[in-house]
């Protein structure tokens, strides 16, 4: 097969990115008659919570972190979708606070339909970002499939001491989210043929930045719960995060940072599909104050791949935190909320 007669990698997908996830509301169902992890006294971190990783510890000075991640292509270059995959996967091991050691990669591509060449690059664009991360993908599974996937297991170490969960929000606390919002929108706008050169330079700058900056917030003392935002949108790992804590969050619109070209799209009713699918999962659980734009819901629940970090921080410890993000080159890191007490529900005000 040559480049010249292979489809565009998008084409051969149903979905795309962490836009590819099922709904918060059927995975629940799913998980609920499944059984939990059982009582194992080194499991510190298991399925209970639906957190960013499972961790377990090794000795007294360190756990491993464990978690994968995988999907199929929101852009047609091999080497950018590998790298995106990585760099989404590699996100679950900093959101607990560890550091990543080790990668094995998950692939499944339509053999009959892609190059060697095509495949090859989507792998090398993996390893690309994993060598930035400073570890090696040494081995993996692949398989033929019908739809292009990749993906990775990820390992890394903690201190158990310092694991960072999406379940330690306390009242006063103040959020801040590390990247701006809209990467759904913006690959939905790619595969309509509708993003401009600088959308599709945006969409690849936030989606390839690792998000290092997890690996250091344990040395903040103030940080008390973290978790990246992937696939059930902004809304619905901030009703984690409120879940877990018990807590009520509280997001300010207006301050949500957003990716170039995002607004005006929203404002043009250009969301994906998985937008609504979040809101049917968890909406009763939002309270959505009207007096934002209309496209406000959609933004919210928009799926992100490799997205930020939503971190909850106490309030003396907030500017800390955003100076090491901007330090960690976050540019758009912003506070964008706040933690109350109350029962677990997500407030977004205008």
């Amino acid at each position: 097969m040559t480049d010249a007669v292979e489809p565009r990698l998008t084409s051969l997908a149903h979905g795309g990115g962490c836009g590819c996830k099922m709904s918060p509301e059927r995975l629940r169902n799913i998980l609920a008659a499944t059984p939990a992890a059982g009582a194992f006294a080194e499991l510190m971190v298991g399925t209970e919570t639906s957190d960013d990783a499972a961790v377990w510890r090794l000795n007294d000075d360190q756990a491993l972190v464990a978690t994968t991640d995988f999907f199929m292509p929101m852009v047609d270059d091999p080497f950018d979708f590998g790298r995106i995959a990585a760099a989404n996967a590699l996100s679950d091991v900093y959101a607990m606070g560890g550091r990543p050691i080790l990668a094995l990669a998950v692939l499944g591509m339509p053999i009959a339909r892609l190059s060697d060449h095509t495949i090859g690059r989507v792998l090398a664009g993996g390893a690309a970002v994993c060598a930035e991360a400073g570890v090696p993908v040494a081995g993996g599974h692949s398989i033929d499939s019908v739809e292009p996937i990749y993906g990775l297991v990820a390992l890394g170490l903690v201190n158990p001491k310092r694991v960072l969960t999406n379940r330690g929000a306390k009242a006063g606390d103040r959020l801040i989210l590390t990247k701006g919002l809209g990467v759904g929108v913006l690959g939905g706008a790619f595969k309509r043929g509708e993003l401009s050169p600088a959308g599709y330079h945006a969409l690849i700058g936030s989606t390839t930045l690792l998000n290092t900056l997890g690996a250091r917030l344990p040395d903040i003392a103030g940080v008390h719960a973290v978790t990246d935002v992937t696939g059930f949108g902004l809304a619905g790992h901030a009703l984690e995060m409120a879940r877990g804590g018990g807590v009520t969050v509280e997001i300010a619109a207006d301050r949500l940072p957003l990716l170039d070209e995002v607004r005006g799209l929203a404002e043009a009713g250009r969301f994906t599909g998985a937008s609504g699918r979040n809101w049917a999962s968890y909406g009763a659980e939002v309270v959505l104050l009207e007096a934002g734009p209309g496209w406000l819901r959609d933004l919210v629940t928009d799926p992100q791949t490799s997205g930020g970090l939503l971190i909850s921080v106490a309030e003396d410890q907030a500017e800390a935190v955003l100076a090491l993000a901007r330090t960690e080159g976050f540019a758009a890191a912003a506070e964008i909320g706040r933690v109350t007490a109350g029962p677990p529900k997500l407030i977004v005000k205008a």
